[in-house]
C-alpha cells in the first residue's frame, strides 16, 4: 500500500509523480552536534545543506517523513516579493526597508532556481504567474501595482491585464483584470524536498525521519532536544516546524497559526484545452485565496478551500470540484484523480515569523502561503547567522509580528470567526 502522511489528509499527486523517495533512519541513541534542526521541510533541509557545506556538524530530526507537511504538499507557486505587496510594506516600514525586503525575496527566488540547477534537481519549473481580481473595484489596485513595481522597486516583469486579456490568459471570464508576472513561476515542491534532502545528506548532515521532538531545553549554553529514543545536545537549535509545532515551543505557537488548505488534481486536460494556454500559475484577490495552475503534463492543480480549525472536509473532491466549476463550467464533469490537504502557518499580518525564542534557539515560520520561495532561503540565512552574519536574517526578525489574540484557549475560535468573516466578504 502506498505511503500516506499520517498528519495530512489524502495522497497527493506530488507523491505519485516525484519518483524515488528515499527513506532516512530514525534516531536511536544520543547525539552531540554543533546545530540541531527540528523539522524536515524546506527551511530545515535548506539550513542543513548550508550548515553542512560550511563544515558545521548538524543533526536534523523530522517527526514524520520529509515533505509530509506543507513543503511537500503546497500549491507550488513561487510568487514575487514578500507575501504583502511591496507598496504595503513601504507604507508600514518606509521605502528603503521595503526595498531591502523586496530585494531579499528576489534573491530568494534566484537562489531556489540556482540551487536546483546546480544540484541537478528537476523541479519541473514553469514560468509565469497571473494575479487576478475577483471584483471590479480591485482592478485599479492591480494596475497601480504594476506601475509601482516598475517605478519604485525596479521590477519590470509585472504588466497589467484588462478584462479581455485576463479572460484570454485564464480561459475564463470569471475575473475582471489583474497582472501578469513573467519573472516568476511554479514548481513541483516534493521533487525539491527530495532533492534538497539528498544534497544535505551528501554534504554530511545527519538526517533522521520518524523522530519527533518531545521537548526543547536551553540551559548553560547548551540546547537539549529530547526524542523518544535519544537526546540531541547542541550549541544551537533551529525550530523549523512552521504549522506543525503543536505545543513544542510556546512563543512560536502564540504567533503562528495552522490553517488547512486543500488541493485537487484533474486528469490531463489535453492540448486543445483553453484553460491557461500560457501555462502560468494563478492566484486571486480573495482573502481566502484560490490558487491554481497546470502541471507539466497538463493537469489542473486547483487549491482554494482553506479551513481555519482542526477539522478537515470529509470529501476534498466535492469542494474543489465546486470551485473549479465556478471558473470553468466545461470542467464540471472532469475526473479528479487526487485530493489532498495539509496545514500552512500564518501570522496575524501575513508576514514571516523569525525569533530567538530562548537562548541559542531560533524559530522560523509563518510564511502565510509564500513559503515555497522564502522558506528555502531562510534556511540559508539561518546558516549565515550560525557563521556569524545575522544582518540579513535580522531584516525578518525585526518585522512587527503580534501574537494571535485570545491566548491558547480562545485564539483558534477567534481566528475562525474572523477569517470566516473575510470569506463572507469575498462573496459580497
Amino acid at each position: 500500500m502506498p505511503y500516506q502522511s499520517p498528519i495530512s489528509p489524502g495522497r497527493s499527486w506530488y507523491e505519485d509523480t516525484a519518483g524515488s523517495r528515499p527513506e532516512y533512519p530514525a534516531l536511536d541513541g544520543d547525539r552531540s552536534c554543533d546545530v540541531v534542526v527540528i523539522g524536515g521541510g524546506f527551511t530545515g533541509l535548506s539550513a542543513a545543506v548550508h550548515l553542512a557545506k560550511a563544515g558545521t556538524n548538524v543533526v536534523l530530526i523530522e517527526a514524520y517523513r520529509f515533505g509530509d507537511g506543507a513543503s511537500g504538499r503546497n500549491g507550488g507557486q513561487l510568487g514575487t516579493g514578500q507575501r504583502a505587496w511591496a507598496e504595503d510594506m513601504e507604507a508600514e516600514y518606509g521605502l528603503s526597508r521595503a526595498r531591502a525586503l523586496f530585494d531579499l525575496a528576489e534573491e530568494a527566488k534566484a537562489h531556489l532556481l540556482d540551487f536546483a540547477a546546480t544540484n541537478q534537481i528537476e523541479i519541473d519549473y514553469m514560468p509565469g504567474q497571473l494575479s487576478v481580481a475577483h471584483k471590479p473595484r480591485y482592478v485599479d489596485d492591480y494596475k497601480a501595482h504594476a506601475e509601482i513595481m516598475a517605478g519604485r522597486f525596479n521590477y519590470p516583469h509585472i504588466s497589467f491585464m484588462n478584462a479581455r486579456e485576463t479572460a484570454e490568459r485564464l480561459g475564463s471570464t470569471a475575473y475582471f483584470g489583474g497582472t501578469r508576472d513573467t519573472g516568476t513561476g511554479h514548481i513541483h515542491p516534493m521533487k525539491l524536498v527530495i532533492g534538497t534532502a539528498r544534497v544535505a545528506a551528501q554534504a554530511g548532515a545527519q538526517l533522521f525521519e520518524r523522530t519527533p521532538s518531545t521537548g526543547v531545553v536551553s540551559s548553560g549554553g547548551k540546547v537539549k532536544i529530547s526524542t523518544p529514543r535519544g537526546t540531541v545536545t547542541a550549541q544551537k537549535c533551529l525550530i523549523a516546524v512552521n504549522a506543525y509545532g503543536g505545543t513544542l515551543e510556546p512563543v512560536s505557537a502564540a504567533h503562528i497559526m495552522p490553517i488547512g488548505s486543500f488541493i485537487g488534481a484533474t486528469v490531463p486536460l489535453g492540448v486543445e484545452s483553453k484553460v491557461l494556454p500560457g501555462g502560468e500559475s494563478v492566484d486571486d484577490s480573495r482573502f481566502v485565496v484560490r490558487y491554481f495552475r497546470r502541471s507539466r503534463d497538463g493537469r489542473l492543480l486547483f487549491g482554494g478551500r482553506e479551513v481555519y480549525g482542526v477539522n478537515d472536509p470529509k470529501d476534498i473532491h466535492i469542494h474543489i470540484r465546486r470551485q473549479i466549476t465556478e471558473l470553468y463550467p466545461d470542467l464540471r464533469d472532469i475526473e479528479i484523480t487526487h485530493g489532498w490537504g495539509g496545514y500552512v502557518g500564518i501570522t496575524v499580518p501575513r508576514k514571516p515569523f523569525v525569533r530567538e525564542v530562548m537562548p541559542n534557539v531560533i524559530s522560523v515560520g509563518g510564511y502565510s502561503g509564500h513559503g515555497v520561495m522564502l522558506a528555502n532561503f531562510f534556511g540559508k540565512l539561518y546558516a549565515e547567522t550560525v557563521a556569524g552574519n545575522r544582518d540579513r536574517l535580522k531584516l525578518i526578525e525585526d518585522l512587527r509580528i503580534p501574537p494571535f489574540p485570545g491566548g491558547r484557549r480562545l485564539r483558534t475560535p477567534l481566528l475562525f470567526l474572523a477569517l470566516n468573516w473575510f470569506a463572507l466578504r469575498d462573496r459580497i
